[in-house]
């Protein structure tokens, strides 16, 4: 079974394995853009260092970057968002996803929270 963390930006981190995780926009920041009408993701075998942006998000109210809270290597994208961005307003946490990362070693949730931050 999987564990969901959150960061202070609003993406969720669901620790797939001990590192890999999959990451994508809390239903709150979903709700905050609006109808997001593009996504723009990495590409698979693309390597991040932690806080740099990886993702961006495009509603009909703003444009937000997606940040890495910790390094790794792209191992999956969400390809429905491609020609469906709906999706992550629809079902943020489940198929509207962004992407799944894998790190060299176990992922540190000690700078993750274990709760959806506070509005």
């Amino acid at each position: 079974m999987s564990q969901v963390f959150f960061t202070e930006e609003h993406d969720f981190v669901e620790i797939l394995a001990p590192n890999r995780a999959r990451i994508g926009l809390t239903a709150f920041a979903a709700e905050q853009l609006g109808d997001i009408v593009h996504v723009e993701l990495p590409e698979v075998d693309d390597e991040f260092d932690a806080e740099e942006e990886i993702a961006t998000v495009e509603s009909v109210k703003s444009v937000s970057e997606v940040e890495l809270p910790f390094g790794g290597k792209i191992v999956a994208i969400n390809e429905d968002l491609e020609d469906t961005p709906e999706l992550v307003n629809e079902d943020p946490q489940g198929k509207g996803w962004f992407f799944e990362i894998e790190t060299e070693e176990d992922i540190d949730t000690a700078a993750l929270l274990a709760e959806e931050p506070a509005e």
